[in-house]
């Protein structure tokens, strides 16, 4: 079954291989802050020092925030999970994400699973650390937390709260992401089918939340700039990063008291990629900036019909399946509702 009129066939495989196969598909994504997400690691926002450009005047070191691999691969997966059992392709009994993987459909299969002993699939999607383009000083605020008692007093949240009528000074505070930060992430697939490159593609379009899912915040949206198919991966996150971040410069667009125009964010992230792309020595096509805009308008078209999306899931499902039956290891009912807890998912 084919879906897309947009992208030739060539680029994708007729079944999920079992070995590498050299194709490679490559989601070029802006991720955009948009209200006050947290990337943490033991209360702390993740944050890296590195080079703020490529170019030499832009050589000086810089801090940072930084979007684990996890942050972005968890959440997208989730959401292609949640999809999978509202259209009746999984139950949440015979698949529970890190605790018991049927490993017989597209999560499991594309992105990957370990369940000690019982089974284990390396991952089709390989997503990298992401960056922001701002340093991490202009990029995140502290706030104070505090609860309010039915009276309307306030009170420091957390442990040593005080009582009405008392003050305490006490106060509980966290770093919180700004909105409107940008985070180039390249979202890679592996060897993919036309049903499996929509299915990731579907995820990353409609995944809303990162970060502390505990929270209320969290909102992100993922902005889609390009895809490039290639018969090797391609240029990493900071580098990337570094590029938008010298032609933002070099136009005089980084103002350090205000966030950046998103306008000009895209334009310098085409320019950069086309750029970098030029630079590459590996067979690729490249489908970015206008060349992308008809693919991201059919995909949208298709996953946004009732029948567009249950045809992309059942198919994605349907290798899943025969991939799972041809290589990988069968094992009896019983057992295999016996199966120990996840060690990792990919």
């Amino acid at each position: 079954m084919s879906f897309l009129k947009t992208i030739d066939q060539k680029f994708f495989l007729t079944e999920i291989p079992y070995k590498p196969m050299g194709k490679y598909a490559h989601f070029i994504t802006l991720r955009v802050t948009e209200s006050y997400p947290l990337f943490q690691t033991d209360g702390e926002l993740n944050k890296a020092r590195v080079r703020a450009g490529v170019k030499l005047e832009n050589h000086v070191p810089i801090s940072r925030l930084t979007m684990f691999k996890r942050k972005q691969s968890t959440p997208e997966r989730l959401v292609g999970r949640e999809l999978l059992r509202n259209y009746g392709l999984m139950t949440a009994e015979e698949c529970e994400y890190n605790v018991n993987f049927a490993m017989n459909n597209p999560d499991c299969i594309i992105y990957g699973f370990a369940i000690g002993d019982s089974g284990s699939e390396k991952s089709k999607v390989v997503v990298d650390t992401a960056f922001s383009i701002t340093a991490f000083d202009e990029s995140h605020e502290t706030f104070t937390l505090n609860a309010p008692f039915e009276n309307g007093t306030m009170a420091s949240k957390g442990e040593g709260a005080s009582k009405p009528g008392e003050v305490t000074s006490r106060i509980n505070q966290q770093d919180h992401i700004k909105p409107q930060i940008f985070f180039p992430s390249i979202v890679t697939l592996k060897d993919p089918t036309e049903a499996g490159f929509l299915y990731v593609f579907n995820n990353i379009l409609r995944t809303r939340h990162y970060g502390a899912q505990t929270t209320r915040t969290g909102r992100v949206r993922n902005e889609l700039i390009g895809v490039v198919f290639a018969d090797g991966e391609i240029t990493s996150n900071l580098r990337w990063t570094q590029a938008i971040y010298d032609k933002l410069q070099a136009e005089n667009k980084l103002n350090y008291r205000d966030p950046l125009n998103e306008d000009d964010v895209i334009a310098a992230a085409i320019s950069a990629i086309e750029t970098l792309m030029s630079e590459e020595f590996i067979v690729h096509t490249d489908f970015v900036g206008a060349n992308f805009t008809p693919v991201l308008n059919e995909v949208k078209a298709l996953t946004g019909s009732e029948a567009g999306i249950k045809q992309i899931l059942q198919q994605a499902d349907a290798e899943a399946k025969v991939y799972y039956k041809n290589h990988m290891k069968q094992k009896p009912e019983g057992d295999k509702a016996k199966a120990g807890k996840a060690t990792k998912a990919g």
